[in-house]
């Protein structure tokens, strides 16, 4: 098995575009966002679909560095939980008494 530290300096793992939700009302509304998607391209018309388009895509770019945010933030605060049980080992073992 690759070492994952290695395989994430290579570039081979990218978490971002690995995970897929498990929601079972995550594909209908993809679906619908597809569907509705079509619709207004056909109401509006090239040009007002375009800046449309462009709203879209602005929001897609908050919601990505947003996703970075909260996967970076779960990140430390999994990394901190392990320190901390590391570091409080001790204070899960009754301490002995000496005869």
């Amino acid at each position: 098995m690759p070492n994952l530290l290695e395989e994430l300096y290579a570039g081979h793992m990218m978490p971002d575009e690995m995970i897929v939700s498990r929601d079972p009302r995550y594909r209908p509304v993809c679906r619908q966002i597809s569907n509705l998607t079509e619709y207004w391209h056909k109401k509006l018309g090239e040009e007002a679909f375009s800046e449309l388009e462009n709203l879209l895509d602005l929001h897609a770019k908050a919601n990505a560095m947003h996703a970075a945010a909260v996967f970076s933030h779960g990140f430390k605060l999994g990394a901190a939980l392990f320190a901390e049980v590391f570091n409080g080992k001790d204070e899960l073992v009754r301490p002995t008494s000496s005869l």
